[in-house]
């Protein structure tokens, strides 16, 4: 990939392309996946179209983490799992992004339970999905950074 291709990230983070996003600030954005391996399963995703996390600045990659945890307690609210499992794997994509998935078990968080655009991830079950996380951000006091639908 050349320099000046955007990534599909860059494309959905400035509008090209539609994403369902539970946050939103001047570093990092959340969206849920179209491929979801469970209802809720949400990327957080640096503006900064960097490759791999390794490779982050400290301060963008403190703000992921930050997010990331941030919106982990949204999808604990929202969908009461046991846990929110975390994934880097980056392989689809060449612009880091940090997969939260809410599981009730280990066996769950496998990337070969992805839906392909049915079940969790029919597009009215992502848009119910990202509501239930945005209603649950905005509970925990984080609606500045929580877009509309």
């Amino acid at each position: 990939m050349g320099d000046d291709q955007p990534t599909v990230f860059t494309r959905i983070i400035d509008g090209e392309l539609p994403g369902r996003f539970v946050w939103r600030d001047d570093r990092v954005v959340a969206f849920l996946t179209i491929e979801p391996i469970r209802a809720g399963h949400t990327l957080v995703v640096p503006v900064t179209p960097v490759d791999q996390w390794t490779d982050l600045d400290d301060q963008t990659w403190a703000a992921v983490s930050r997010v990331s945890q941030v919106v982990a307690r949204g999808l604990l609210d929202a969908f009461a799992p046991a846990r929110v499992g975390s994934i880097i794997a980056g392989m689809e994509v060449p612009h880091c992004h940090v997969h939260l998935v809410p599981i009730d078990s280990e066996s769950e968080l496998s990337f070969a339970l992805a839906t392909g655009g049915v079940g969790a991830g029919a597009p009215e079950a992502l848009d119910d999905a990202a509501e239930r996380i945005r209603v649950a951000l905005r509970a925990q006091g984080h609606g500045a950074s929580v877009p509309d639908a």
